[in-house]
């Protein structure tokens, strides 16, 4: 039998984020979902999407009912909801009282949000994404002192998510404090000590943690690394993910070409490229195996549904149907190798 696991969604929030008024015009949470729903590779489409909870895409504030029509506009389109992105920006993890307390309610409405769906029968799996919302320059103003505030922030909506039956994961990203290096992502998860808190691995954004961007105590691979050393690469690659592989609860598929990027107001990040960017570093298929499967090869089935996230993409390239085709391709060619069945 052809593998049926893990499921296949795309993200949504790449029509919003980088783009804005200094950037791009965001695209609508409708044209991301017919999008989504129109590519198919040889019979198969995407089962899913995973959501960004958060303008223009989705109101926070709105009742119930705007629940249901959000869970009707995505069954329309044959599709499930996977993970939820908390819009936690407004209160940095680290921040004030106040501000943490914001932080907090914006995981418990996403949290809501992501019990009425799976009650609703249309999210089967997924987490709460959520980050510190901080710099790593303002981190750094005092690491110890940040962390944990960090970590009593997380703790407390991880409390909170408690109640409503879900799990928050912690974006790896190097834009944000306390989580900006793999050091101190495991710090800072290890220093929350919640059973349902989690890693969210990104390969793009993963993969500049083995450089030491933003953290160069943190560096794995040699300073005179060149991309051309793929036997390197892969033994650094290999160190990363048997840390954080234990605490990886969501993952994301993605490419890189080894730079940062940021658009609109997003700060630098591991940059997101095209699957079929000839530029990429990543053999996506093989290097998502790495994270997929254990250090004795065993699929460690995490999760039940992996995403794409191809963040800060250019409209025009993100309105053309190859795009989403050669993105669907490549998460089949990760399920075909590192999948699973189920009757």
């Amino acid at each position: 039998m052809e593998n049926n696991y893990p499921k296949l969604h795309n993200a949504t929030w790449p029509g919003i984020v980088g783009k804005g008024p200094d950037s791009e015009p965001a695209i609508s949470l409708d044209t991301m979902l017919e999008m989504t729903a129109a590519a198919e590779v040889g019979g198969v489409k995407f089962d899913g999407v995973d959501l960004g909870l958060f303008d223009p895409h989705y109101d926070l504030n709105t009742s119930d009912d705007a629940i249901k029509r959000l869970a009707d506009k995505v069954a329309k389109h044959n599709l499930e909801i996977g993970s939820l992105v908390a819009p936690i920006w407004g209160g940095p993890a680290m921040g004030s009282k106040e501000e943490r307390t914001q932080f907090i309610e914006m995981v418990r409405k996403s949290c809501h949000i992501g019990q009425k769906l799976r009650e609703m029968g249309i999210r089967p799996n997924g987490i709460i994404r959520i980050d510190s919302a901080s710099s790593p320059q303002n981190w750094a103003v005092d690491p110890i002192g940040n962390t944990k505030l960090i970590a009593q922030t997380f703790r407390e909506a991880c409390d909170v998510a408690a109640d409503y039956g879900e799990k928050l994961a912690a974006e790896g990203e190097i834009c944000w404090g306390g989580m900006h290096s793999w050091k101190a992502m495991l710090e800072t998860l290890e220093a929350v000590d919640r059973p349902n808190i989690g890693f969210q691995a990104d390969m793009s954004h993963t993969t500049l943690y083995l450089l030491g961007y933003n953290a160069p105590e943190a560096r794995i691979l040699p300073e005179d690394f060149q991309w051309g050393d793929r036997e390197t690469f892969l033994a650094g690659l290999k160190e990363l993910t048997n840390v954080l592989r234990p605490w990886t609860i969501d993952f994301h598929v993605a490419q890189n070409d080894g730079t940062v990027h940021g658009t609109g107001s997003h700060d630098k990040t591991g940059r997101h490229c095209q699957a079929t960017d000839p530029n990429g570093k990543l053999d996506i298929a093989h290097d998502a195996g790495l994270w997929l499967r254990n250090e004795s090869g065993e699929l460690t089935k995490a999760f039940k549904h992996i995403c794409w996230d191809g963040c800060m993409f250019a409209n025009d390239v993100m309105t053309q149907p190859k795009t989403w085709n050669d993105i669907l391709a490549a998460m089949i060619n990760v399920r075909k190798q590192h999948g699973w069945y189920e009757a």
